[in-house]
């Protein structure tokens, strides 16, 4: 876990020597593009949340329960055996 820790770290210690190395147009640029595909996914999601939710054919299915499956009931039988076995531990 240590190792793992360490790793991230390091990763985040070059990517910000990185940054830091970039003059400030480039990070700018860099900030408002990011900025600006940050809001153009979300008013894709606004846009696609509104137009599903708008439409009539939304309608929630609830059915009943036809049956349960015969492998749980198998599997439920091999277990009992053997919490049921002879054998001391």
């Amino acid at each position: 876990m240590k190792k793992l820790r360490d790793k991230i770290e390091h990763c985040v210690l070059t990517t910000e020597d990185r940054w830091k190395t970039l003059s400030v147009e480039k990070q700018r640029l860099l900030t408002k593009i990011f900025f600006g595909s940050y809001f153009l996914l979300t008013v894709i999601v606004i846009i696609h949340v509104i137009i599903s939710t708008g439409q009539r054919s939304n309608s929630i299915s609830i059915d009943h329960i036809d049956g349960i499956s015969t492998k749980a009931i198998e599997k439920a039988s091999d277990q009992n055996d053997l919490v049921e076995s002879p054998i001391k531990k």
